[in-house]
């Protein structure tokens, strides 16, 4: 795996190094030695994936409040996402910045989230599926968001959103 941090302290977007023959490639996608020595949180109580059959689809910006925030590793399993975090760190440098990431199949590509950003994603074509690795358990007490176009953030997204959640559709504006 090829890690590169980000310009948000403590992002990094994970690369495969795969080997080809004849048959097609074979990847790693996790390893706790490597995820260890880049200083990255090795263990992850949950795997889930999601499923989204409609392009231009939007789910977000989740996180979880402390003390059970998230860090999450974000995969596209199937088709193209666009994949935003927020930095929600209030004594970060980098507060209330977004990024926008393009994982697909093809790509391979994973995104390493640290605890304290909101993320989401907008499908870029039909039929995504996402998988997650999660390092906590899902609380429903902590569950919380922000709006896809709060203007907190100026999140641009590549597409008009077709398709949204009422509950990811009406977080509150964001406050510190």
């Amino acid at each position: 795996m090829l890690f590169r941090e980000t310009d948000l302290g403590g992002v990094w977007i994970i690369e495969p190094e795969r080997t080809r023959d004849s048959r097609g490639f074979f990847a790693r996608t996790f390893c706790e030695r490597e995820f260890s020595a880049h200083g990255l949180h090795n263990h992850f109580v949950q795997h889930s994936t999601s499923y989204t059959p409609t392009k231009a689809s939007l789910r977000g910006m989740h996180f979880q409040r402390a003390p059970h925030s998230e860090v999450k590793v974000v995969r596209c399993l199937r088709g193209t996402v666009f994949d935003v975090i927020v930095d929600l760190r209030v004594n970060s440098s980098t507060f209330c910045s977004w990024r926008g990431f393009e994982l697909s199949a093809e790509n391979g590509r994973q995104l390493y989230i640290p605890e304290g950003f909101a993320h989401g994603f907008q499908t870029l074509t039909d039929a995504v599926e996402v998988g997650y690795l999660i390092s906590e358990f899902y609380t429903p007490s902590a569950a919380a968001g922000v709006r896809f176009d709060d203007p907190a953030f100026k999140i641009s997204w590549p597409l008009p959103v077709t398709v949204i959640s009422d509950k990811d559709e009406t977080w509150p504006d964001f406050r510190v």
